[in-house]
């Protein structure tokens, strides 16, 4: 029965290593845009500022221009596919203490948001970026210098 239902689907497993282009689009996308309007604005990033104020961070202007870069220049590196472990490694620490520090007490609807970044940040951090990225170019570029050396 098993076989029956995963047949078809065989064929797909050529193509495993794109699928983390379509997570790495929507994370890195997302993360760009919630982060953009403090990056262009000073004033976005007082207003952040406060917030952190608000829920106890220490060193609030530090920990807001951190946080939005962080996910700033993650964002850019997932879209890219350009050092995503790093990036992924990054985003696992800024949302496990947003979590920590924002959302724990809130409604699971509420914390989500948080939660899908995390939980994508760990699958970036373990997997890679995909056949699709920078990083994998990089990586067949290396292959390709490495054997192409002679051997003493």
């Amino acid at each position: 029965m098993y076989d029956l239902l995963t047949k078809p689907f065989e064929k797909l497993r050529a193509y495993e290593g794109y699928g983390p282009l379509f997570l790495r689009l929507i994370v890195g996308f997302h993360l760009i845009y919630g982060t953009q309007d403090n990056v262009f604005s000073y004033a976005r990033m007082l207003e952040f500022r406060e917030f952190l104020v608000h829920h106890g961070f220490p060193f609030p202007l530090f920990s807001a221009f951190l946080s939005v870069y962080a996910q700033f220049l993650a964002g850019i590196c997932f879209l890219l596919g350009l050092c995503v472990r790093l990036a992924g490694s990054i985003m696992i620490v800024n949302f496990l203490v947003a979590i920590a520090m924002v959302h724990i007490g809130d409604a699971y609807p509420a914390v989500f948001p948080a939660l899908m970044m995390l939980f994508s940040a760990v699958f970036f951090t373990l997997s890679g970026a995909g056949n699709c990225s920078l990083d994998r170019a990089m990586e067949l570029r290396k292959m390709a210098i490495v054997s192409s050396k002679p051997l003493n």
